[in-house]
């Protein structure tokens, strides 16, 4: 079983060990550039994009997450870490900030809107379906939440949102930007996952499945049902645990 490393500079890094430790998987916390060495797959949370991206740069970790990168191994970035893992960003702060690319897409920083802006949708996702059961939609948590402008021809999309009326874009997106009725919530191209929502905020643990299979493939090992310890939730039950924020209509 591969060990995942968790990026654990800020935001919410400890429900995705969380997560995976239902699944029976080890995650482990990854601050330094040397500890990448450890791990064969790496998840860089939701978080504040633009703090992160400081923290890194302050332990210099961007060389060492880029080669990560380059050398295929598996990254799944969750909104923050979404924004990081393209190859182009808009929407940011004065200034901008670094990116780890690999991604063939252009995010947008703050395309659903502000902080009290965040909502929750349920969203299709045939190829999450197919691949790891349960329903064909997965209740999206978005917080603040990036979304994909544009993805290249290698871009596989697994999820997307349309936004009516441009009711969740914030007043700094370009004219050209607002034109856009649909966002893209969840990509791959090859060894790189991106989810602009938290997965690791659900009880649904379907798509830290996907990604443990991913990095299992990735060290050769074969991702068969025996190798995970599933959870002990219920997809489909109504009790799993809710958030309050509020259901975009």
């Amino acid at each position: 079983m591969a060990v995942v490393g968790v990026l654990a500079l800020q935001g919410s890094f400890n429900e995705h060990i969380a997560a995976l430790r239902r699944l029976g998987v080890k995650g482990v916390e990854i601050r330094k550039p040397e500890q990448l060495q450890s791990v064969s797959s790496l998840i860089i949370p939701g978080g504040e994009s633009t703090t992160m991206a400081k923290l890194a740069e302050f332990h210099n970790l961007f060389p060492a997450l880029r080669e990560f990168v380059e050398m295929g191994k598996p990254v799944w970035g969750t909104c923050a870490g979404l924004i990081f893992l393209a190859n182009k960003a808009t929407g940011q702060k004065t200034g901008g900030q670094k990116l780890v690319g690999g991604l063939d897409c252009t995010v947008h920083r703050n395309f659903f809107g502000s902080q009290i802006q965040s909502f929750e949708a349920d969203l299709p996702v045939p190829e999450l379906a197919s691949k790891e059961g349960g329903p064909e939609t997965f209740r999206g948590i978005f917080i603040r939440a990036p979304a994909i402008l544009e993805a290249g021809p290698e871009v596989q999309v697994l999820a997307d949102y349309p936004v009516p009326s441009n009711k969740f874009l914030d007043s700094d997106s370009s004219t050209e930007d607002k034109k856009l009725a649909l966002g893209i919530v969840a990509v791959r191209q090859g060894n790189i996952l991106g989810t602009a929502f938290h997965p690791e905020l659900t009880a649904d643990t379907r798509w830290h499945s996907y990604f443990i299979k991913m990095s299992n493939a990735n060290v050769g090992e074969e991702a068969s049902s025996s190798s995970l310890v599933p959870a002990e939730v219920d997809i489909t039950s109504n009790q799993q645990p809710r958030s309050d924020l509020p259901i975009f209509q």
